[in-house]
């Protein structure tokens, strides 16, 4: 007698159709997987009688597969939903109904409670009305053609040029060349371009596929595809790109043109294997969007005449550094605009060639053929150019030649991946280039970095005050304007990007330094005594005009530490591209009188007295919790507010941010003493919040508490990765929260 999953409905089937029926149906040679299909297959029982007798024998409700709504599907996983043969069906805030033929499967409630964070409601269903819907829900095409629906047609008209043919024969060509993928892959394209994004990234994850723009240096989700429909989706961008699709094991890079709106624009496509699948990031190269002028770059009125300047020089090297992304290639192009004319001779070598330039020779880096940025640099000076401008240099020999070519009557123009201008001098000594070479040849340095600017439409004077820390710089009686959101600007309060620059003027005082060996330091102190603006003082000058915002400006660059001691010297050093100050020993021995140290730090020093007894943190009136600042950041309303008023109960200051750009802003304003940090949260998440927020001087100590429904090992082990003191599943118990937070803060005050 065959013996079946769903055992348990026995009782229920013989009081419906007797034991003889029921043990005919268990002997069946055509007997199914289970004991409910077996006797609604045999006719003895239909699937309304079971759902009506199982109904009323246990109260539990019937599904209403008409229901089923979009956002329950999101939060579970095509492999939950098969493996434990359920149907999402509705989702909010606080709970998740399911439909289930079991509902009596504990595993499947308590494994989708903790992956979601919320109550499971278990709803009953025929099976095979389930096994219906779950391959409608999850099939592919389908998906991708909902999804296409949701969004609308796009505005523009897409055209692939030079597009690879198609062989018939392979399996994964032919499905990437279905009808909803290629509709897709159009989409996402044509939407990327006319969002102004300058990358799009599709990433594998766990659950499905992650579609995100970069507009303005940001990276936002746009969508996010499930594995099946996804991995189509990369065949299809690597046939447009020229790659082998069956090659899933190596990174590869591809070119592909499109012509949007009849504007031809370029792509650059690259692929990389990763845990959970390829990954692809396309870059938009969009010349008709790209104003290569100086006047474009949104210069400071100093900053425009230091750079004219340094390129009205007929040979030398001038350099331009940042990390990527920070607009340098768009500077250098500016830069040989500026000079170009019909007497001058200009020639590039880069990799790759980004835009084309009228009147300009490009030269292509092809490694493999022996063509690299020192073999090609070599063949351009015999070349008769005035002008050479070099993608990058990478090591000696591109940079003794560089410096070579400075010498004998060339201009030379080329970039640095170092944080600041000074830098760039102990990154040529590092790869081995002499210090009397760089004096010599060294014209000048610019440091780059790219700010957000307020979206006209919508940005509006600030009312809320700034963080005290923040008051010295700020003019007294400055009026600042802050970022709202609006359609325009797709709600982020910002519409495109210009330039703060830290420019590095090579004197004679710095040449004899430079050949000296001189330290960054003191480059960097003798520059600033001759008049060179740091980064913040540059991004600063535009926030004070109202162009951008303070909380930009804090994302992009460091604040300079002003440490300032009583009796004492203050000296300005800079590390990396922040200005910091070291006090020399007061030359009294009086004490210090009326010293307040800044918010952050008079909090470390009120809690020095606190001792952690029994696991809770206690000062002098056994309450050590007041006075403590906490901010919750989380998207879900509900949830923030229980939190809140758990925290606010135990005595801490509670603060709220429900994305991560509030986050960043209001750590900015409150400076609290300990985050509680979710991963899933629109725009900037979690973490980016916790990679911001590490990576600046002022906030790289604020304990990180991540509290997530995301509650996998890999997750667990990122977020640690990226500077995170502790890790909270939900759903979570009260006491557990307050007892983490108390004992976050009692280790980072060790």
């Amino acid at each position: 007698m065959a013996q079946f999953r769903d055992e348990w409905l026995s009782p229920t089937l013989t009081q419906l159709i007797g034991d003889e029926k029921l043990d005919a149906a268990r002997t069946s040679e055509d007997a199914a997987a289970s004991l409910w299909e077996t006797v609604v297959e045999s006719k003895d029982a239909t699937d309304a009688e079971i759902l009506g007798t199982l109904a009323t024998k246990f109260r539990v409700k019937i599904a209403d597969l008409s229901q089923m709504e979009r956002a329950a599907k999101d939060l579970v996983t095509e492999d939950q939903a098969r493996k434990y043969h359920i149907l999402p069906i509705r989702a909010t805030d606080s709970y998740l109904e399911l439909a289930t033929a079991n509902p009596f499967d504990l595993d499947c409630e308590k494994t989708l409670a903790f992956a979601t964070g919320r109550e499971v409601r278990l709803l009953l269903a025929s099976p095979m009305v389930i096994a219906e819907h779950l391959d409608e829900l999850y099939r592919p095409e389908n998906v991708m053609e909902r999804i296409l629906e949701g969004m609308g047609d796009s505005k523009a008209d897409i055209q692939m040029m030079d597009e690879v043919e198609e062989p018939e024969e392979v399996i994964s060509e032919a499905e990437a060349s279905q009808r909803p993928v290629v509709r897709m892959v159009d989409l996402i394209l044509s939407e990327g371009i006319l969002s102004r994004a300058s990358d799009i990234h599709i990433e594998p994850e766990e659950g499905g596929v992650a579609v995100r723009y970069r507009i303005d240096g940001v990276l936002r989700q746009i969508m996010k595809i499930p594995r099946a429909a996804g991995l189509p989706l990369i065949s299809r961008l690597k046939i447009i790109a020229s790659l082998d699709i069956a090659d899933r094991l190596r990174p590869q890079d591809g070119r592909a043109r499109v012509v949007i709106n009849a504007v031809p624009v370029d792509l650059r496509v690259s692929t990389l294997p990763a845990s959970q699948g390829e990954k692809v990031v396309i870059r938009i190269l969009d010349s008709s969007r790209t104003v290569l002028t100086l006047e474009g770059l949104g210069l400071n009125d100093e900053e425009a005449g230091s750079i004219q300047e340094l390129l009205a020089y007929r040979d030398g090297v001038i350099l331009v550094t940042g990390p990527t992304g920070s607009g340098k290639t768009t500077t250098l192009y500016s830069a040989i605009r500026h000079v170009q004319s019909e007497g001058v001779n200009i020639v590039t070598v880069e990799d790759p060639v980004e835009y084309r330039l009228a009147g300009i020779v490009q030269v292509q880096v092809h490694e493999k053929a022996g063509l690299t940025f020192a073999a090609a640099l070599r063949s351009i000076l015999r070349q008769d150019p005035d002008v050479v401008l070099v993608g990058e240099i990478r090591d000696l020999e591109t940079a003794q030649t560089a410096i070579q070519a400075s010498l004998t009557g060339h201009l030379v123009l080329s970039t640095l991946h170092t944080n600041d201008a000074a830098n760039a001098v102990t990154r040529l000594a590092d790869i081995g280039v002499e210090g009397f070479k760089i004096g010599s040849a060294l014209r000048g340095v610019v440091a780059q970095r790219l700010m957000r600017t307020l979206c006209p439409a919508c940005s509006e004077e600030r009312s809320e005050p700034v963080a005290k820390k923040l008051d010295k710089w700020i003019p007294e009686g400055q009026t600042l304007v802050r970022a709202v959101g609006c359609p325009e600007c797709a709600m982020t309060g910002y519409r495109g990007r210009f330039s703060i620059l830290e420019i590095l003027k090579v004197s004679t005082e710095l040449e004899r330094l430079i050949s000296h060996g001189a330290t960054a330091d003191k480059l960097a102190d003798q520059a600033m005594a001759e008049g060179m603006r740091s980064l913040w003082d540059s991004g600063l000058a535009h926030v004070i005009r109202g162009e951008s915002t303070i909380e930009e400006l804090l994302r992009v660059v460091d604040m300079p530490q002003d440490d300032e001691m009583p009796g004492g010297k203050v000296e300005t050093r800079r590390v990396g591209d922040r200005r910091q100050t070291s006090a020399a020993p007061p030359q009294t021995t009086a004490p210090p009188v009326d010293i307040v140290p800044p918010p952050l730090v008079q909090s470390r020093r009120m809690t020095d007295q606190f001792e952690l007894v029994d696991g809770a943190v206690v000062d002098g009136s056994g309450d050590g919790t007041v006075g403590i600042r906490v901010l919750l950041v989380d998207d879900e309303d509900q949830l923030r507010r229980v939190m809140k008023d758990l925290l606010e109960r135990d005595g801490y200051t509670v603060f709220e941010a429900g994305d991560g750009a509030q986050a960043i802003e209001q750590v900015d304003i409150h400076v609290p003493d300990i985050l509680v940090l979710d991963l899933n949260l629109p725009g900037l998440d979690g973490y980016g919040v916790i990679t911001q927020l590490r990576s600046r001087q002022t906030t790289e100590h604020i304990p990180i508490i991540v509290l997530t429904a995301k509650g996998d090992e890999d997750n667990e082990v990122r977020v640690f990765e990226l500077g995170a003191d502790d890790f909270l599943s939900k759903p979570f118990r009260a006491r557990a929260l307050s007892a983490r937070i108390q004992a976050v803060l009692a280790r980072s005050r060790r």
